[in-house]
Order: structure tokens, then C-alpha cells, then sequence
């Protein structure tokens, strides 16, 4: 059984795709549960209703924060993983490593000679959210230099229009890290209108490498997380799990990558 999330987003879609793709190459079928906005009822429905259909182990796409004190109490009596989920608790985790994604975009910038990058958020409540945020201020920390106010987003490409609209103003700004890829096609189109020339007045980092982010205008910078790795390693770690008959409370983090294209260079003189 896989749960998730309701909506499109980029990130628990690839995630989904990914585990199924694992599932199948294992010969196993996959159930799937959406539990809207991962409110604790839907999610206590989901579980029970995978385990009255038989399922042998279920996969939760938890990305929530609010997700984490369910998933405990159930995981007693059924194998269960989480993926992005709560880095802390008795619940297996496999992850990508969002701290060190974030840090790998703002060193970048840092390394070009921006004097500081802002941030455009993810959507409050996630634990993505909630990471990306600390890797970038502990890069900016490290590198001890001053660390601007957040802009808050949503994941959706209008927020991140909204949040360019106030940056573009902002002559001073010369670095964008934002949370999402689609945020940042938002901040691209915000930053065309305003005539802020990308990179050559404002560069921008996303998150996520999506499919199309090699053909913004300007190719994006951006962190590709690997999705398929994330799926395999979240079917092994569920079928040792299954196989061997006892729970497990072993954290995984996956390494992201930098994919440097043309939305990034130097600040302007």
C-alpha cells in the first residue's frame, strides 16, 4: 500500500511514481490512498482501510509534519516506511538530505560572490519546508554573512511571482534560493516584467531539477533530488521489513545534486 498526499505537486508525485516503479520491478501491485491535506482522520482511514484490504506493508509519502504522531501509533502493527518524513521519532525514514540541498544552492551563489541570498519558502507545515530553510541559513551562517527575511511561498508558481514582485524591487538583491522549481518559474516571470535580467542582474537557484526546468528562460540552476533512488531504497528498506518480521527505526538520507545551468552567474559590478 502506498498513501499520500492529494494534489500534483511536483516532488510527492515523482516520489509515487518512484515506489511504484520499485513495486512493479519487485512484483508487487500498489494500492494507493490519498488523504487530502494529511489531516490525522483521513490518514487513521487510509491506514486501516490498506490493512483490511491485506496489503503486507504500506509506504506513506509524509511530507506533513502533522502526519507524524499517526503514522507512529500504526506502524506497531503493520511494516511501514516513511518517506520524507519526521527525522525524528520510532518510524523508519528514507529522505532526500533537504539541509544539504539548500546548502549546496547558496554555496554556489556564495562561491559566484553574491554578498547574500534570500529564500522564497515552501509551503508552511512541511518538513521540506522546514529543512530547506535551515540548510539555508546555516550556509549563510557559515559563510558569515548577513541573512535577509524569508518571503513566504506556498509551492505554487503564483507565489513565486509574488514573492519576485517584491524582490525585483528591491535593487539590492543579486541571489535568489527558492524552495521549488515551480516558485521559481513565478520569480522569472515577475523578474522579466520588472526588466531584472536573469542572471546578469538576479540569479536564481530552484529545487527538484522538474523535467521542464531545463527549458525556463533561462535554463534553471536548481537541486535535483533523485526520486527513483528515493522509491528503490524506500521498497528495500519495506521488504527487509516484511521479510525479517521486525520494525526498524533507521534513518536514510539520499544525497542531492547541484544542476548548474544558466539561471546563475556572477553579480552584477
Amino acid at each position: 500500500g502506498l498513501i499520500t498526499i492529494a494534489g500534483a505537486l511536483y516532488g510527492p508525485m515523482s516520489t509515487l511514481y518512484g515506489v511504484e516503479a520499485a513495486a512493479r520491478e519487485a512484483g508487487y501491485m500498489l494500492t494507493v490512498a490519498s488523504v487530502g491535506d494529511g489531516e490525522a482522520g483521513a490518514l487513521d482511514e487510509a491506514l486501516v482501510n490498506l490493512q483490511k484490504q491485506g496489503v503486507d506493508g504500506i509506504v506513506v509519502v509524509a511530507p506533513l509534519i502533522s502526519m507524524g504522531d499517526a503514522l507512529s501509533s500504526h506502524a506497531r502493527h503493520l511494516p511501514m516506511i516513511a518517506v520524507e518524513g519526521s527525522p525524528s521519532g520510532t518510524l523508519p525514514v528514507i529522505s532526500v538530505d533537504q539541509a544539504l540541498g539548500a546548502r549546496l544552492a547558496v554555496s554556489h551563489l556564495l562561491e559566484l560572490g553574491h554578498r547574500t541570498v534570500w529564500h522564497v519558502t515552501g509551503q508552511a507545515g512541511w518538513y521540506e519546508t522546514q529543512e530547506r530553510i535551515a540548510g539555508w541559513t546555516e550556509a549563510l551562517t557559515e559563510a558569515r554573512v548577513d541573512i535577509p527575511p524569508v518571503l513566504r511561498g506556498d509551492w505554487t508558481s503564483q507565489s513565486g511571482y509574488e514573492a519576485g514582485q517584491i524582490l525585483s524591487r528591491m535593487p539590492d538583491v543579486s541571489a535568489v534560493f527558492v524552495a521549488n522549481d515551480q516558485m521559481a518559474l513565478g520569480l522569472l516571470r515577475a523578474l522579466h516584467e520588472h526588466g531584472r535580467a536573469v542572471p546578469g542582474d538576479i540569479s536564481v537557484v530552484g529545487f527538484d531539477d522538474m523535467p521542464e526546468a531545463a527549458n525556463f528562460i533561462p535554463p534553471l540552476t536548481t537541486v535535483c533530488q533523485p526520486f527513483s533512488d528515493v522509491g528503490r531504497r524506500s521498497l528495500q528498506a519495506l521488504l527487509a521489513q516484511m521479510e525479517s518480521g521486525t520494525g526498524s527505526d533507521e534513518r536514510v538520507l539520499i544525497t542531492p545534486e547541484l544542476i548548474v545551468r544558466r539561471s546563475t552567474g556572477v553579480p552584477p559590478r
